[in-house]
């Protein structure tokens, strides 16, 4: 079982290299991570933008690119370039670089010439920290506003995908909500309790176990689960964190590297296409970027 970002860049190490491409390369913060992969050999990459620009940037992070370049100055477009190097078997996961999210996955999504697999694309988080012994994989903090049931088993199902391809087992899925009991009047703690019968019905896997509503103390702290009476494999060492909304997701995962004080490192992936979709936020490092693009070769080809 990988349990940080160390052991993921080892293992992504053995399985790569992968080939990568980024749309609208022109970015320094992406091309710094390009090259730190490039370095620790575990991507091959392809880069879709303005070539002169790029260069230029590269020129200016003194680094050198000899990676291939396609040539296309309008970043509007690259996304549309990137997705049909992928449908053509060129390259194995797709990047964002200097263009907006939605452009990107407005290509991904394109019925006809697009990389569209399962119902629901959903963003799935994995955070390190210095007082949580593992690597938590909290879903879904940036794709899915309000998610319905339903939504909420597709992006469970994608967030176990890279669950195992971290080698967790069992895997241990909490299903987030604000507080432990089951009320109606509390739509997230229905949801929860209909997912844990799901889990213990096997429906997600044998390797699953699915316990909620689970509030986020009790779902990572042990005594605060004993406290309440909270008795479970899940409670306190959870793998998976399920968030009700984008906001809770999106909060947590910002608190904790902003606020935490726990030297927090993360990374973020879209799955549900044909391939990973990696699809940072501008104020992300290169080292999360790596992060993600490392967790994306151990998904590649899954």
């Amino acid at each position: 079982m990988i349990e940080n970002f160390t052991q993921l860049v080892e293992v992504a190490k053995k399985k790569g290299p992968r080939k990568l491409i980024v749309a609208a390369a022109e970015d320094d913060v992406v091309l710094e991570a390009v090259k730190m992969a490039v370095d620790q050999k575990i991507i091959e990459p392809v880069l879709v933008g303005n070539e002169p620009e790029i260069k230029k940037i590269a020129s200016q992070l003194n680094m050198e690119v000899p990676w291939p370049i396609i040539h296309q100055p309008d970043p509007t477009v690259s996304p549309k370039v990137a997705v049909e190097e992928i449908r053509n078997g060129k390259a194995e996961i797709i990047m964002k670089g200097l263009v907006g999210t939605p452009i990107l996955l407005k290509a991904v999504l394109d019925k006809e010439k697009g990389l569209a697999k399962s119902k629901v694309l959903s963003h799935v988080g994995l955070i390190g920290t210095s007082t949580y012994r593992k690597l938590m994989i909290m879903t879904d903090g940036g794709m899915v506003p309000a998610p319905t049931l339903d939504e909420k088993i597709e992006i469970l199902k994608n967030a176990i995908i890279v669950a195992r391809a971290l080698g967790v087992s069992p895997i241990k899925v909490a299903v987030c909500s604000s507080v432990e009991t089951v009320s109606n009047k509390v739509v997230s703690t229905m949801d929860a309790a209909i997912l844990a019968k799901m889990g213990d019905r096997k429906q997600f896997g044998k390797d699953v176990i699915i316990e909620g509503p689970l509030a986020m103390d009790n779902a990572v702290n042990k005594h605060a689960a004993e406290h309440k009476g909270i008795i479970s494999e899940v409670a306190g060492d959870a793998d998976v964190l399920l968030m009700p909304n984008i906001e809770s997701g999106n909060i947590f995962y910002k608190a904790l590297v902003y606020l935490g004080n726990c030297n927090a490192e993360t990374a973020g992936i879209v799955l549900g296409a044909k391939v990973p979709v990696i699809v940072p936020s501008r104020s992300d490092t290169a080292e999360s970027k790596l992060n993600a693009i490392a967790a994306s070769v151990l998904i590649a080809g899954i």
